[in-house]
């Protein structure tokens, strides 16, 4: 009787769920094989960035921007740690944690595939002197996830490019 409930249960829920929308994230359609990355080989971003374009899509990153069908040209990246807010003694007690990221994205005549745009990702997180190894240690998996989150906002917004016809 329990199983046929559970059974039940899940059923229910997965039509619940299927019915509002909700679907899973899948591979991403780039409109371009190769695509060339404006950012030191060596630098988290463009590790993270090579790995989902080459995983999530049939386009591949390649080093020569001669080679390259699209360019992804970063033309600024500026991460900033702003206090929020004080305690009663001036000590900090939150910060926000803001990377504001603008790119372009052109084809191999620099026509514009992807409009020039500019995404701003912020988490907020609480300090406390007493903890302070520990607060490091969110912070860094703060800056982590901003970073996983602008990858995935850069893939869809790369996957909505679409060639300049020919004329």
């Amino acid at each position: 009787m329990r199983r046929l409930l559970l059974i039940l249960a899940v059923l229910l829920l997965g039509s619940a769920v299927g019915g509002c929308g909700f679907k899973l994230r899948g591979a991403y359609s780039l409109p371009f094989d190769t695509v060339y990355i404006n950012q030191p080989e060596f630098t988290p971003l463009y590790a993270l960035l090579k790995r989902n374009i080459e995983a999530s899509s049939a386009a591949r990153v390649v080093t020569d921007r001669k080679k390259a069908q699209a360019s992804f040209l970063v033309t600024a990246d500026a991460p900033q740690k702003i206090i929020l807010s004080l305690d009663t003694a001036g000590n900090v007690v939150e910060y926000r944690l803001l990377r504001a990221f603008s790119f372009r994205v052109v084809d191999a005549q620099d026509h514009e595939l992807v409009p020039a745009g500019t995404i701003n990702i912020h988490r907020d997180i609480t300090f406390s002197n007493p903890q302070v190894l520990s607060k490091q240690s969110e912070e860094a998996l703060l800056w982590r996830d901003i970073e996983n989150d602008l990858v995935q906002q850069i893939l869809r917004r790369l996957a909505t490019a679409r060639p300049v016809a020919e004329s």
